[in-house]
């Protein structure tokens, strides 16, 4: 990973961590949840993606799988968003 890669990585980490923060306070519990499921994702992925970059992956856990779990992400996402635009009573994209 080059530094330029880190860098992105923990500047991403830290904003999310912080809006996160700001979340807990003001979200409604059907966000919120939805949210968690979201931060409990990335978390799991950025530390397996700090374990490949030590050279200390844990069992079964490869750039493959690391990416894999990333892309997983992307569902959650659409989930949470869908639970912030109904408490918004934004109609369904659908």
């Amino acid at each position: 990973m080059e530094d330029s890669d880190r860098d992105a990585l923990e500047e991403a980490k830290n904003a999310h961590r912080d809006r996160y923060s700001e979340v807990q306070m003001l979200a409604p519990e059907g966000v919120l949840m939805r949210a968690s499921v979201v931060n409990q994702a990335l978390n799991r992925v950025y530390g397996q993606v700090k374990r490949l970059e030590r050279g200390a992956p844990g069992s079964g856990e490869t750039m493959e799988t690391a990416a894999q779990a990333q892309y997983e992400v992307w569902g959650m996402l659409r989930t949470m968003r869908t639970a912030m635009r109904q408490d918004l009573g934004v109609p369904s994209e659908e």
